[in-house]
């Protein structure tokens, strides 16, 4: 569990973007999405116990702090706490915290998921943005048609997509939200998103080697521009 949370490769398993890792209290976490990186420097690290990281404050003063805490329990059980704090940029506080908190359920069940089905494997991270979005109910029913899904999907619901280029996608639907739809199969986590900044953003994790980073992302730009065509 310790490797998933404060490992570079752990984290891209699971978490946004790709990550690496400067370990030690005196270190650093970078975070980076396309052309936009985040630094946070470490502000706990108590390896197996506790591991936190905060970025620096911006101009005005927001900031985007995480901290993970694992507690060992009896018969063999471990408890896992994932807490986040600070707002993301811009005005609107009220879909800021829905936002994060939406946002933050996917990642820890996406935690959740690597670790029951894709302990000690290393998942290629893969985060693409779609086109602007204007009518997001339009916009989400389309994706979910385009995944084979009901308009009201459910865990354990089938998923069947292709898109060109790449295998087809069979797998069950793992997790769902009003801003999120998560899905399993034997090799990969599919996360699509309700980008806060206006688009459908993907954060995949895939389990198999093959195509490239940049055949993968193209591969997935254009099927998620072709929802829009």
């Amino acid at each position: 569990m310790w490797e998933a949370i404060a490992t570079g490769p752990g984290i891209d398993s699971w978490f946004m973007g790709r990550n690496e890792v400067e370990p030690g209290p005196d270190g650093a976490v970078h975070t980076s999405m396309g052309s936009y990186t985040m630094d946070s420097a470490i502000t706990g690290w108590e390896p197996l116990h506790r591991f936190a990281h905060r970025n620096t404050d911006g101009p005005d003063g927001r900031f985007i702090a995480f901290e993970y805490l694992i507690e060992g329990r009896d018969q063999g059980t471990t408890v896992l706490r994932m807490v986040a704090n600070g707002f993301l940029p811009g005005d609107d506080w009220e879909g800021e915290f829905e936002a994060m908190s939406l946002g933050g359920a996917m990642y820890f069940a996406t935690l959740v998921a690597y670790l029951n089905h894709f302990a000690g494997r290393t998942g290629q991270p893969i985060t693409v943005s779609g086109p602007p979005v204007t009518d997001w109910a339009t916009a989400w029913a389309e994706l979910q048609r385009a995944l084979g899904l009901a308009a009201m999907p459910r865990v354990g619901d089938p998923v069947r997509a292709t898109v060109p280029g790449l295998p087809a996608v069979e797998g069950v639907v793992d997790f769902v939200n009003p801003q999120a739809i998560g899905i399993r199969t034997p090799d990969a986590l599919y996360r699509f998103i309700r980008g806060y900044f206006g688009s459908i953003v993907l954060g995949h994790h895939i389990f198999t080697q093959g195509n490239a980073d940049t055949d993968l992302a193209q591969a997935w730009r254009t099927w998620l521009n072709g929802l829009s065509a």
